[in-house]
């Protein structure tokens, strides 16, 4: 990732292939002369400018609009022009073409996000919401990203820096004046500072997993014998006839993966081929990708009839997969049994009744999946976050209940200190006041070319 703000860049904004229009944005210090001999003018501020855009020859490569936004007043902080031209692959890729040949440098992945944050338009994690609002699996999620975007996270985050600071100043000033002793009242004090802080920490982290979840989602694979109802279940989480479903045994035969959302909450599905010994090449290439599919995800369903014996189907799932995958074993057609729909724990795996035919039970599953995710649906006021968020909030929690234990306790300040410190560092991290080169790389270099 270049950190150089000093050249101008430039990058086809838009999604590639035709479309109606095409976005070439260009962000830099030589904006103007590269639309002036482009456009042969010289844009005013926020004007849509209809204009012929030319190559270097006078030649017209199309027809389209110059929008100017001066700095600092853009969405990077400097002097920005869009060029809006016709849709397609052709047009966009000759007005870019002629962009660079008058001196601007091909934009890297996010580096128009980048630049809006390094000149302080936004910080690290509005930054992130804003890949996070274009990858958006779900309209909760897109909220949640929007909320992001908008500051609800970091504003929270900077409420609590405000506390730990005022914290700080306190036992600062203690330090300055060592011979001052420290009043009972002003113990008591800054521990209930710091006992708030905590509080609201917890609460922020529970807040911040869900919009961990809304983002990443929750990847489960269903897998069992033939025959088991494993394309019926799926159908019926999907809503639609997702999956073929015959009476003939090894009728799946690759993975069929469909995407879904619970309550905003998304989920990746994947229907396999039944698992058993056979002859038909095709048939156990089919077995073998289910299993590769089963090792990266995050949660195993194994599909068992509700007429065989428990046991049987527990073994089984043992046998294929040892006792670390995580698994939930599903006991379907219990309408062909007699059963009721039931939810319960037996040697220290789920077991969920249900039936895919009648739908008897589904409800159970559902809130099963957002319970394995540690979502609690509750999206009103949700923001997207990030496990590097969790990472650092959890980190800051530690040092500040390790400030707590220590001013209550052996009250040496200069340890009280430095864990608030540490606190506030973590906290730093999420907003982006403090980042290394190499974080900014990785999260900068998931976006797309052009944003």
């Amino acid at each position: 990732m270049n950190y150089e703000t000093k050249d101008t860049i430039a990058a086809v904004a838009t999604a590639p292939g035709p479309g109606a229009i095409s976005i070439v944005r260009v962000s830099g210090p030589n904006v103007l002369p590269i639309i002036n001999e482009i456009a042969g003018l010289t844009p005013s501020p926020r004007h849509a400018h209809m204009c012929a855009l030319s190559d270097e020859n006078g030649a017209i490569i199309d027809h389209g609009l110059a929008i100017f936004f001066p700095r600092p007043n853009s969405f990077t902080g400097e002097d920005v022009v869009e060029l809006h031209g016709h849709g397609g692959v052709v047009v966009s890729e000759w007005l870019l073409s002629r962009v660079l040949r008058l001196g601007a440098r091909a934009a890297e992945p996010g580096e128009f996000t980048l630049r809006a944050f390094l000149n302080d338009k936004i910080d690290l994690a509005q930054a992130e919401a804003v890949a996070d609002l274009i990858n958006s699996g779900s309209r909760e999620a897109a909220q949640a990203a929007l909320r992001s975007l908008d500051g609800v996270f970091s504003e929270r985050v900077q409420r609590l820096q405000k506390t730990l600071t005022e914290a700080r100043v306190h036992i600062e000033a203690w330090l300055d004046f060592p011979d001052e002793d420290i009043e009972p009242a002003q113990t008591v004090e800054i521990h209930n500072h710091l006992k708030e802080s905590i509080s609201f920490l917890e609460s922020l982290r529970s807040v911040a997993r869900d919009g961990v979840q809304l983002r990443d989602g929750v990847d489960i694979v269903i897998a069992g014998r033939p025959n088991v109802g494993k394309s019926s279940l799926m159908n019926c989480l999907a809503g639609h006839d997702a999956a073929i479903v015959t009476p003939i045994a090894g009728t799946t035969r690759d993975l069929l993966r469909e995407h879904l959302s619970i309550d905003g909450l998304p989920i990746t599905l994947t229907d396999t081929a039944g698992f058993r010994v056979s002859s038909d090449p095709i048939e156990t290439e089919g077995v073998r990708r289910a299993q590769l599919a089963i090792g990266s995800a995050d949660r195993l369903f194994w599909v068992v009839e509700a007429q065989d014996e428990l046991e049987t189907g527990l073994n089984e799932a043992h046998q294929e997969f040892g006792d670390d995958k995580p698994m939930t074993i599903l006991q379907n057609k219990i309408d062909l049994v007699s059963e009721n729909a039931d939810i319960f724990e037996h040697e220290g795996v789920t077991i969920i009744r249900l039936s895919a035919l009648t739908g008897e039970g589904v409800s159970i599953l559902r809130e099963h999946i957002k319970s394995l995710a540690g979502f609690g649906g509750e999206v009103s006021g949700t923001f997207s976050a990030r496990s590097r968020h969790i990472d650092a909030l959890q980190r800051a929690e530690t040092s500040i209940r390790s400030a707590q234990e220590e001013l209550l306790g052996n009250k040496a300040l200069e340890i009280v200190s430095e864990e608030l410190r540490a606190g506030q560092s973590a906290l730093s991290e999420i907003t982006g006041e403090i980042s290394s080169d190499d974080l900014l790389g990785e999260i900068f270099s998931g976006f797309c070319i052009g944003k």
